[in-house]
């Protein structure tokens, strides 16, 4: 239905610390609302929703890594779908590479470019370069 979206929202806490244990009404009232504040919803047009919580959730590469690209591939043919981040991505991005793939998304979204290549350009370096 091209009038309806799936939206995720992710947050990171510790295993059991206060917002890991409220219980899944809490959780999605307070998505909810935090969305409704960006304006992003009409709380009004919840239709459904699921709540997962992932244990040290952090992304993990076992056995299909070097298949990545079949994947990728086949994402990239959705023009209104763009990865972004460390999960998105399923590379080890810092905080800085993460927010910039966000920003790049933004712009890309906003000017109507669906390539998605300056996405997967980002971090590509060999090296590492963040300093103490």
């Amino acid at each position: 239905d091209d009038n309806q979206v799936w939206l995720g929202a992710e947050y990171f806490c510790n295993e059991n610390d206060e917002f890991w244990r409220k219980n899944d009404t809490t959780l999605r009232d307070f998505a909810v609302a935090e969305l409704v504040k960006m304006k992003i919803v009409d709380p009004n047009d919840l239709l459904d929703y699921k709540i997962v919580k992932v244990p040290k959730a952090y992304p993990a590469y076992f056995g299909a890594y070097n298949k990545f690209s079949e994947i990728k591939n086949f994402v990239n043919k959705f023009e209104n779908l763009f990865l972004i981040g460390r999960n998105g991505m399923h590379r080890y991005n810092n905080m800085d590479h993460s927010i910039l793939s966000g920003l790049k998304a933004a712009d890309n979204i906003i000017n109507g470019v669906i390539d998605k290549s300056n996405l997967w350009g980002i971090n590509i370096e060999e090296e590492y370069h963040e300093f103490k």
